[in-house]
């Protein structure tokens, strides 16, 4: 295997980078939403225009719609580690953890506790906080250090009680940027008979996650975040599907793949949505990889090789924003923190402008950035941010050129001072 990203060909697999509209401008928005690649665009334009019909039919166009849509559950599957069945697609991960709280609510009781933190995106902990309120149960918040973003898991254990059912955790947070360390969390609220539900939409983009070796029980990300179609993908695992209350028609309750989806699959995206993992097997060869390895080890291999790209762009950024006096940057400085490895999503709130005016300015010189609270109102509450103002985010993944981050560090010199 290479142990340097072939730029050129990477980008070559994303059509975005040739459309004239994205001519002297560098992409970091991807937090909010990655460019996709061919593979995912020529699936999703297949579909409509040769099978765009009601899937498992006799007739072959709609068997072929059927078999793509199964193909793109297997082959998730194996990219995560799991099995088919513990794979669910929803409308979004905003929906599907809407579904999934809604479900715990019938079989939780009012002697029973959860967790949640002040780091995540509202997706995965507002629901579960309403859920917590309208049952009566005990609700304990792991918090934030105020100064770092970071959660510290002793105050984690110190939360856990033979009580605790369910804990609500991200991957990594969508402003702090810092993987928190899932393995270990699962391991702890396991011991104690807790259900632990993941959120890795801000992970999954930089690294393709083996689920299986994380023990989670539920773990979410939104495809269109990861090269792929605008939908949200959950897995369910160590029984829990069969454990939670059926969601959907009553005669879908035997159906692992609806038990959870209440309003049906979109199965063009369905279908399409396994493409992107073609873009991984494709990025593993054409970086050395053998053509009898599989997918899960293509997955491996081809996240290790976007992490080193990224943590190499990264340090420039990190290096520039944590020594400017015009900001206060969030979350650690380095990459490798002793509390886990630090995502390229980096967001920081200027002292004096306003972050809308920053953001503007960083636009008009070719960063396509924004300004907002992006969902995670209380992650800039618990960091002392006021919401209303928000912060700039700058978010990359493994497509990201050494020219973006020249175009971004001279216009942040320019912008900031």
């Amino acid at each position: 295997m290479s142990d340097v990203i072939d730029l050129n060909w990477v980008r070559s697999q994303f059509p975005a980078f040739s459309q004239s509209i994205n001519d002297g401008q560098s992409f970091f928005d991807n937090a909010g939403g990655s460019f996709a690649c061919r593979q995912t665009i020529d699936a999703l334009t297949s579909y409509y225009t040769e099978t765009k019909v009601q899937p498992y039919a006799g007739f072959a166009s709609s068997k072929r719609a059927g078999e793509e849509m199964d193909r793109s559950r297997a082959r998730w599957a194996e990219a995560l580690g799991v099995a088919s069945p513990e794979i669910v697609f929803g409308p979004s991960t905003s929906m599907n953890t809407f579904v999934l709280a809604d479900a715990f609510g019938q079989i939780l009781g009012p002697d029973d506790e959860v967790i949640v933190t002040n780091q995540d995106h509202e997706a995965n902990t507002g629901v579960v906080r309403r859920m917590a309120s309208r049952l009566g149960l005990t609700m304990h918040e792991w918090r934030m250090d105020p100064e770092s973003g970071l959660l510290d898991i002793e105050e984690f254990e110190a939360l856990l009680t033979p009580r605790t059912r369910l804990v609500t955790v991200p991957h990594a947070s969508n402003i702090v940027g810092q993987e928190n360390d899932i393995a270990r969390i699962t391991k702890l609220a396991h011991a104690v008979g807790a259900r632990v539900i993941v959120d890795g939409v801000s992970f999954a983009p930089h690294t393709i996650p083996d689920v299986a070796a994380l023990d989670a029980d539920v773990y979410l990300f939104s495809l269109y975040k990861t090269y792929s179609v605008h939908q949200g993908l959950m897995v369910v695992r160590n029984g829990l599907l069969d454990k939670l209350p059926n969601q959907a028609h009553f005669f879908s309750a035997g159906s692992p793949d609806k038990r959870l989806n209440p309003a049906g699959p979109d199965h063009a995206q369905v279908a399409a949505s396994g493409a992107v993992l073609d873009y991984v097997i494709d990025f593993h060869r054409a970086h050395g990889g053998a053509p009898t390895d599989s997918l899960r080890t293509a997955c491996a291999n081809a996240s290790a090789l976007w992490r080193a790209h990224e943590d190499a762009l990264s340090t420039q950024l990190l290096e520039v924003l944590s020594g400017s006096h015009a900001i206060r940057m969030i979350g650690p400085a380095s990459l490798d923190a002793a509390t886990g490895h630090r995502c390229p999503t980096i967001a920081f709130t200027p002292l004096t402008d306003e972050p809308s005016v920053v953001a503007r300015k960083l636009v008009e010189r070719g960063v396509q950035t924004s300004s907002g609270h992006y969902y995670a109102v209380r992650v800039l509450n618990g960091v002392g941010i006021d919401p209303e103002r928000g912060v700039v985010r700058l978010s990359f993944v493994h497509y990201t050129s050494q020219n973006d981050i020249d175009r971004a560090l001279t216009a942040l010199a320019q912008v900031l001072g």
